[in-house]
């Protein structure tokens, strides 16, 4: 690993459009304390002209944290990066991935690998005015435009702006034909060109995302490349973060039971639901802790059927833990 890297990003939760809010990230906190959390990717349109407190304000138990823009005018994300850099985050990052309509119709996400020269203008638009690390989070490529030398030539062009962190999503992506959730599981994954490019940029820090289901995976991609980011394993499969700490940054950690983590849960739930909020806002991302063991249906169902209702408190989730347990 580069001298000039540290090891936060070893591994990482994925940002997850509607999953990783506030909550979730808080929730799978109770479960890693080493790994990298995003926040669900922020337009710098919504930053500049809506409610940036809403968006930027977090929990400090989140940490380390980094947050995700979407854009691609230089001056904007300049303005959006000083605004996050004075919340403390750990690091910004910019979306060069996501491929729905919406996004590409903002131009940004990823069209914008169409345009490195473009991208390395947003990066070096940040840089000069923040002193925090900013990354970029891409694919391997687009429509027919897919060959390794322009995968190499974008992250060298943006790495020549000052960008020494890419998270790659190892497939490409269809702009026109494929839905989102159909660019996350159709096009195959390509570990082998991510390899390549930590091979032929060593200098650079590269964490390999897409198709991680295991720490077993996730430590097996680490003999070839800086990082590993993990997106829907840990929302259906919380629990699989919580040996993280132990197999991935050999830091001598007790794991906390199910049981351990939704008692650790239950005060930040009261305050949540003091401050006006509703019990759902937290329990939706919760729903998969009991994942592969007897009961979880039983956990899912009854919070599914209860976490809604006008009055739903801590005891809805003290009832649904009785449900797994029994």
């Amino acid at each position: 690993m580069p001298e000039n890297i540290t090891p936060r990003h070893t591994f990482s939760v994925a940002p997850m459009l509607n999953w990783t809010d506030r909550h979730c990230r808080y929730f799978h906190r109770l479960l890693t304390h080493k790994s990298l959390l995003y926040t669900e990717m922020v337009t710098t349109g919504a930053l500049l002209h809506g409610s940036s407190q809403r968006f930027l304000a977090f929990n400090p138990a989140e940490n380390p944290l980094a947050f995700q823009l979407g854009g691609s005018q230089p001056k904007e994300l300049a303005s959006c990066a000083k605004m996050i850099e004075d919340f403390s985050y750990d690091a910004i990052n910019l979306n060069i991935g996501c491929p729905s309509d919406r996004v590409q119709n903002g131009r940004f996400g990823a069209c914008l690998m169409t345009d490195p020269a473009l991208v390395a203008d947003c990066i070096d638009a940040m840089r000069q005015v923040v002193s925090m690390p900013v990354t970029v989070k891409s694919r391997i490529g687009i429509d027919e435009q897919d060959s390794y030398q322009q995968l190499l030539d974008f992250i060298g062009t943006v790495a020549n702006a000052g960008c020494k962190t890419f998270i790659i999503h190892a497939r490409k992506a269809w702009l026109k034909g494929l839905s989102p959730k159909q660019n996350r599981e159709i096009p195959p994954l390509r570990y082998d060109l991510v390899y390549q490019i930590k091979k032929d940029l060593p200098v650079l820090e590269i964490i390999l995302n897409g198709g991680v289901t295991s720490l077993q995976s996730a430590q097996d991609i680490l003999q070839h490349v800086d990082g590993v980011m993990v997106g829907r394993e840990a929302y259906h499969n919380p629990y699989v973060l919580a040996e993280v700490d132990n197999n991935l940054y050999q830091t001598p950690t007790k794991i906390k039971t199910r049981d351990e983590v939704v008692m650790a849960l239950i005060p930040y739930i009261n305050k949540h639901i003091a401050d006006g909020g509703r019990l759902h806002n937290v329990t939706r991302h919760i729903l998969g802790l009991f994942h592969g063991v007897a009961g979880a249906r039983k956990w899912r169902s009854y919070l599914s059927e209860n976490a809604g209702k006008k009055d739903a408190d801590e005891g809805v989730v003290l009832e649904a833990l009785k449900h797994v347990q029994l």
